[in-house]
């Protein structure tokens, strides 16, 4: 059964161009590394600190993988201290969902 990660973002509201740099970054090496990425979404109306991003798997076990490949690979992990030592994301929430079947 294919699953998809929906990840929510806590973002600092004055810092909302590094996140599009970070998620920008994103659009290559998630795929690189196993991950169907169906994009990440920005603030545009409304609530400006908020951020999704939604990547699908075959599986529980192959985001398992996924996420092994994610961690060891040179510009994932950069990207990781990018948004370390930038800090304008604040909180994360990773929602795992399928699709209904009719």
């Amino acid at each position: 059964m294919k699953v998809t990660c929906c990840i929510r973002y806590t973002l600092d509201p004055y810092k909302r161009e590094a996140f599009e740099d970070y998620a920008r970054q994103w659009l290559s090496i998630i795929p690189a590394c196993g991950g169907e990425l169906h994009g990440y979404w920005m603030p545009h109306e409304g609530t400006d600190n908020i951020a999704l991003a939604m990547i699908s798997f075959d599986s529980l076990a192959s985001y398992e993988k996924y996420r092994a490949r994610i961690k060891a690979d040179e510009r994932g992990m950069a990207n990781f201290r990018f948004a370390q030592t930038g800090r304008f994301i604040l909180s994360e929430e990773r929602t795992f969902l399928r699709m209904v079947e009719p």
